[in-house]
């Protein structure tokens, strides 16, 4: 068998979603464009760390940042539905590229105050809240529902991938020529998502307009609908505790290495590889087994082992257990995440898909600010580790007891059923 046909036989039963032609426009993209926001992420937060020396103040960008998620992602996914989706992403990868290179030349000019930092964060933020349910819901407009968790694995791989690229390729950057350059490379990089979105070729599903039925009714109405599924629901729930205290690794990893591990910023891209390290193999594994669907047991066992180690984490006092703990949580953070974030989209109807990945992006990432701010605040007080300790602690118990009750509600139901 030749290499073109192993390529083809692999890409057919394990990558399937990459047969779509639309999205491998989307797919190669993101390939490229991810590994500059994260080179961002790592820049941003070392700008800011400099700059005031504050994990509180740290804290707080991510705070502005995520904040229109938590105002307005109800909001916006009322409203994308009503308008093709390739034209919002457009919209929204055009800003978040002007943004990057406003950042660059602030720092160029050696202009950047903490304030500047701040208000662009706010304004990308509010660029997301549209972005992340409209890209969230565009997979199945170009993969379909029998491909959607391979498309959503894929993704994730993309995105772990470009988690160990970005802050290496970054750390280096910062290192010899500034932070500067982060940005101003990811401004650059925007460039290939937006040529793969002008590529795309799709029927775009667009919800018809109800007459008399308002904004706030129709986030009634989604959430009236996701109360009544209990899938829906838990999955939500368990999204909630997990985005709020366990993603704040943007905010700890660099406070907990300045200040724990007294070490510098190569150690820093190398603590946020492992972290993408440990994904991407969570996201291939996803990506190899996709074709047996979400499944809520992962959920479950994945919110469960994130916990025990973010803790485990804050306990390392070396480089080299930090990053094998970081690891570990990677590969149950995509594991976590990539089945929750299938199960809501095959499992909602069409007409409340953006609403509930709105909900989604409101429990997930609009929990965010409530998160760093937390998390500053804690590693501010008793330093990065009891951080990581306590938000392991803070994930470990309320999911434990959302399993529990919801394990007992469909004990309670099959009994009445029985009956």
């Amino acid at each position: 068998m030749n290499i073109k046909a192993m390529g083809e036989r692999v890409i057919n039963n394990h990558f399937h979603a990459l047969t779509h032609q639309n999205y491998r426009y989307f797919w190669f993209g993101q390939c490229i464009s991810l590994i500059g926001t994260w080179m961002q992420n790592i820049g941003q937060s070392w700008l800011v760390l400099t700059l005031t020396g504050s994990p509180l103040l740290l804290g707080l960008v991510g705070t502005i940042q995520f904040l229109p998620i938590t105002c307005f992602s109800l909001f916006a996914g009322a409203l994308i539905d009503k308008f093709p989706k390739k034209q919002i992403l457009i919209a929204t990868q055009t800003i978040s590229m002007i943004l990057a290179f406003v950042l660059a030349i602030l720092v160029f000019t050696d202009t950047v105050r903490y304030g500047y930092v701040i208000t662009l964060a706010f304004i990308l933020g509010l660029t997301n809240t549209f972005d992340m349910p409209t890209r969230q819901s565009f997979n199945i407009e170009i993969v379909g529902k029998e491909d959607l968790m391979n498309a959503i694995a894929l993704n994730s791989t993309t995105f772990n991938l470009a988690r160990i690229l970005g802050p290496s390729i970054g750390a280096v950057m910062m290192a010899l020529l500034g932070p500067g350059w982060c940005f101003l490379l990811n401004g650059v990089s925007f460039i290939a998502v937006i040529y793969g979105l002008l590529r795309i070729k799709t029927t775009p599903y667009v919800r018809q307009k109800k007459k008399d039925v308002g904004i706030l009714k129709e986030i009634k109405n989604g959430m009236v609908y996701i109360s009544r599924d209990k899938r829906l629901l838990q999955t939500l729930l368990l999204s909630t505790i997990i985005g709020t205290f366990a993603y704040n690794f943007s905010v700890l990893i660099p406070v907990f290495t300045k200040n724990v591990l007294l070490l510098q910023e190569r150690t820093y891209g190398t603590l946020m590889s492992c972290l993408g390290a440990g994904s991407l193999i969570g996201a291939l594994t996803v990506s190899l087994r996709s074709k047996k669907g979400p499944k809520m047991k992962v959920i479950f066992a994945a919110s469960m082992l994130i916990s025990v180690f973010l803790c485990l984490t804050g306990m390392s006092r070396s480089p080299y257990g930090a990053g094998l703990f970081l690891a570990c949580t990677g590969v149950f953070n995509i594991l976590f995440t990539t089945n929750c974030n299938s199960s809501l989209q095959i499992f909602s109807k069409d007409e409340y898909r953006s609403r509930v990945m709105s909900v989604y992006s409101l429990v997930f990432a609009g929990s965010t600010p409530v998160g760093n701010l937390f998390a500053g605040f804690v590693a501010d007080r008793y330093g990065a580790d009891g951080a990581f300790i306590a938000c392991g602690m803070l994930c470990l118990v309320p999911c434990l007891a959302i399993i529990l009750l919801f394990r007992s509600k469909n004990r309670d139901t099959e009994k009445q059923a029985a009956v």
